[in-house]
């Protein structure tokens, strides 16, 4: 080992944190690492840790100091890395709790995937109703609002009237907080509109009376065909949870901070919001239509370059072979009478957005295949918004779980401060 160079054991004894600590310092850029020459393991450079070390000896009060009943005790500076069960990346596969999610919305829906996610286990899968007071006043006050208002917009607002009308939200006990869920999840849905002529006889296995079954009563006019709600069952398993995405992380934020469940999820919804994130299926949508509509990707993936937009719909930087959610998805949608189009448009889009590069290149991630099911099932450009909406509530409330049993407060990330210099004097 060169000379001012420490092993990672020895930054983590100088800094007083655990080894997994000092990567993640690495892997925010506040250390650089090397890698040891011909062996395994990574070396840092003494003076960045020397800084560092000296940074986190800053003594800082915790915000709100004895106020907030802390008694002025200290904040550690540490980053936070959040030690989960529920969710697993890796090697190009996700996992709930340990099972492999495509594997596991090949065999059972979405009340089973809930039950996995909170704890409870798969079978028979959790009940999701809601009173029929509750809906009756979300329904009321959906009433209220403007004609034409979006479908994610009525989610937060169902979330907000919903948690005024519990008078027991701040209770965070893990059984309250799956019973508030169940009944948010389903008044999620409840409240929102019957699409004129959505019929209530469903054609699947298993699916009669499930939330998907109630879900497309919502976003899509008239009865499904054959495995259309089957699908849409195994969208809402797919999307329930996804590690650390940022909606979650706001969630989590939330519950950090001690708020009940229903102001958690309105978090993770309002963190959803933007184009990059739960509306990503609503620009795949729109993409989809104007191939579809042109007859090739060609002339559509040319005018974006064009004008300098982004491609959406494509790769995922977790997934470099490929989103296993998007192929098992497309999988699902292929089997669906009148998939034929839709999928080869998806295919043309692949290999326009591909251009002269490999096959491999570009592949469809789970917002295309989000969008090219909502597509074929004749829904509008904002369900593949809802369809995520409501499915990740799951996967909110389960990290939300827990972070309650976790130290409050320590979601808490540090700014590096580059304003003009304070006044003197």
């Amino acid at each position: 080992m060169s000379a001012g160079r420490l092993t990672t054991q020895q930054v983590a004894e100088l800094l007083g944190v655990k080894v997994q600590t000092v990567y993640a310092y690495a892997s925010r850029g506040l250390l650089s690492s090397e890698r040891v020459s011909g062996g395994k393991g990574s070396t840092f450079d003494a003076a960045e840790v020397a800084a560092l070390a000296a940074g986190q000896r800053r003594q800082l009060p915790r915000p709100g100091g004895d106020a907030a009943g802390t008694g002025g005790a200290e904040w550690s500076t540490e980053p936070v890395t959040v030690l989960t069960e529920l969710t697993l990346i890796e090697d190009g596969r996700l996992y709930y709790r340990g099972v492999d999610v495509v594997r596991f919305a090949e065999r059972y829906g979405f009340e089973a995937a809930i039950g996995l996610l909170w704890g409870v286990g798969a079978e028979p899968g959790l009940r999701l109703t809601a009173a029929p007071d509750l809906v009756a006043a979300l329904r009321r006050a959906g009433d209220t609002l403007p004609p034409g208002t979006r479908l994610p917009d009525r989610l937060r607002v169902t979330a907000a009237v919903a948690a005024s009308l519990d008078p027991l939200r701040f209770d965070l006990r893990p059984e309250n907080v799956r019973a508030t869920g169940a009944a948010l999840i389903a008044a999620l849905v409840e409240a929102l509109p019957e699409e004129p002529g959505g019929a209530r006889e469903f054609v699947g296995t298993g699916t009669e009376g499930s939330l998907a079954a109630r879900l497309w009563t919502r976003l899509a006019a008239g009865p499904p065909p054959a495995g259309a709600v089957d699908c849409l069952d195994r969208a809402l398993v797919l999307l329930a949870d996804h590690e650390l995405a940022v909606s979650t992380v706001a969630a989590r934020v939330a519950a950090s901070a001690r708020a009940h469940p229903y102001a958690v999820v309105s978090a993770g919804l309002g963190a959803s919001d933007g184009p990059l994130h739960g509306a990503a299926s609503a620009l795949a949508h729109r993409l989809l239509d104007e191939v579809l509509a042109a007859g090739s990707a060609v002339p559509v993936v040319s005018e974006y370059l064009r004008t300098g937009r982004p491609i959406p719909g494509l790769g995922h930087r977790l997934y470099p072979q490929g989103d296993p959610r998007a192929a098992a998805l497309l999988a699902a949608v292929g089997d669906l009478p009148g998939a034929g189009p839709v999928l080869a448009a998806v295919e043309d889009l692949v290999r326009a957005a591909g251009g002269h590069r490999s096959p491999a290149a570009e592949t469809a991630n789970v917002d295309l295949a989000l969008a090219a099911f909502a597509h074929l099932a004749g829904m509008s450009v904002e369900a593949g918004e809802v369809i995520f909406s409501v499915a990740r509530t799951a996967g909110w409330l389960a990290h939300a779980m827990e972070e309650y049993q976790a130290p409050p407060l320590r979601m808490r990330a540090r700014g590096v401060y580059t304003g003009p210099p304070p006044e003197q004097g």
